[in-house]
C-alpha cells in the first residue's frame, strides 16, 4: 500500500455545473459510501465517482450497490474511465466512474 493511498480522503467535491457532484473514494465502509453517495444523487442529476489504487473495488462496489440494489431502474453508470499515472519509480491506477439518475 502507498503512502498517500493511506491518508487518501473521502468526501464531495461541487463542481462548476450545478447537476455534478465528484465524490472521492476511499477506505471507508462500502455501505456508508453508497448511502452518502445516494443522498447526493437524490439532489443531483449526476455524480462523479474518484478512486484510485487499492480504493477502485470500493468505487465499483458503490456503482453497482445504487445502480443494482438501491436505484434499481432509476439510475445507469453512464461513464467508466480507466487511466494510470505514472510516478517516479511506481504507476497507480485511477478510475472514474460516472452515474446518472433517470
Amino acid at each position: 500500500m502507498l503512502m498517500d493511498e493511506v491518508n487518501e480522503q473521502g468526501g464531495q467535491e461541487q463542481t462548476e455545473k450545478s447537476e455534478d457532484a465528484i465524490i472521492n473514494i476511499g477506505y471507508d465502509p462500502v455501505m456508508q459510501t453508497a448511502i452518502d453517495v445516494l443522498s447526493v444523487l437524490g439532489a443531483k442529476n449526476k455524480v462523479i465517482l474518484r478512486a484510485r489504487g487499492n480504493s477502485i473495488p470500493n468505487a465499483v462496489a458503490v456503482a453497482n450497490i445504487i445502480t443494482e440494489k438501491m436505484l434499481i431502474g432509476n439510475s445507469k453508470i453512464g461513464k467508466i474511465t480507466l487511466d494510470t499515472v505514472a510516478g517516479i519509480g511506481d504507476m497507480t491506477s485511477t478510475v472514474e466512474i460516472i452515474l446518472n439518475k433517470i
